[in-house]
């Protein structure tokens, strides 16, 4: 009988010794092996190294999101965002929120909170960036042609609901996504990747 195929292990075992002389180097990592979701240039780093190491080229837009109705959605933005290597995820309303869609990329990122628009508004006047409301409402302009700006907030509202009217009123600008089915709305995790991707492809260099 044959033997059932074993699962594929993520990740790098122990490191031989002699071990590397690097700070960067977590020495819990490089005896036990590195099994998190990283990149290969990252085996055996720590976490505080890993982040230290994105910020010296992290893209200048951030990425918000409300977050009144304990949105589900928000640990997949964080995780598109550590994809993108967004400058940072800004929760507004509620402060907590479920992680378990970050697939701990949290650890990798900045994660601010704010307790209402009015709070999101004046941090994004202080850091002079353009916020950017993502949702289909009367008014909104396509995304595909629009041209976002470089430094900016890109905010996105709940599941359902989408963004509070406020937003859209106070924003610098308003972007709608293009659909073509029956529905009038998107997953929000899934409209934030198009709309940091639509940032990537503009700015990104």
């Amino acid at each position: 009988m044959a033997e059932e195929p074993t699962e594929r292990e993520v990740g790098v075992g122990p490191h031989p010794r002699p071990w590397p002389d690097d700070p960067r180097l977590d020495p819990e990592l490089l005896r036990d092996g590195d099994r998190r979701n990283v990149l290969d240039a990252y085996r055996y780093w720590s976490n505080e190294a890993i982040v230290a190491d994105l910020d010296t080229r992290r893209h200048p837009f951030h990425v918000a999101i409300e977050n009144w109705q304990h949105d589900m959605n928000i640990g997949t933005v964080v995780r598109t965002a550590n994809a993108f290597n967004a400058a940072g995820v800004h929760v507004v309303g509620r402060r907590r929120w479920n992680r378990r869609g970050a697939m701990v990329t949290d650890r990798y990122m900045h994660v601010s909170h704010h307790e209402d628009i009015d709070a999101l508004m004046a941090w994004a006047s202080s850091e002079s960036l353009a916020v950017v409301a993502i949702d289909l409402v009367p008014g909104s302009v396509p995304i595909e042609t629009a041209l976002l700006p470089e430094r900016c907030v890109l905010v996105f509202g709940q599941e359902g609901p989408g963004l509070s009217p406020e937003v859209c009123e106070r924003a610098a600008l308003v972007c709608s996504i293009t659909q073509f089915g029956s529905t009038r709305s998107i997953n929000a995790g899934v409209a934030a990747g198009i709309a940091m991707h639509t940032w990537i492809r503009q700015h990104a260099h």
